[in-house]
């Protein structure tokens, strides 16, 4: 899935939910970038696509249970689920 033509965006968007706060503008946002998570637009900005295409790639990373998701009035934002990403990792490690 990471290994693939667009794994290379769904990697960077996984780096940069890290610390959110050193790759997204603080602009308006809702409290904490990396409490709140951040939302397919800052995503698009950063990777200069469209938003649906961001949404695409978050969507994606969210059903894998990668990222978690918080609906802040009409908008969703995605912040990284680090219990999840560790469980991956280690399935990784161990050849499955």
């Amino acid at each position: 899935m990471l290994r693939n033509p667009t794994g290379g965006i769904r990697q960077d968007i996984l780096d940069w939910l890290k610390d959110p706060a050193a790759h997204f503008p603080s602009g308006r946002h809702h409290g904490d970038l990396a409490e709140t998570g951040v939302t397919a637009r800052a995503v698009a900005a950063k990777l200069g696509v469209s938003r649906r295409t961001a949404a695409a790639h978050l969507d994606l990373l969210s059903r894998l249970g990668l990222l978690r998701t918080r609906r802040i009035r009409c908008r969703t934002h995605y912040r990284r689920d680090e219990i999840r990403i560790a469980e991956v990792a280690r399935l990784f490690e161990k050849g499955w």
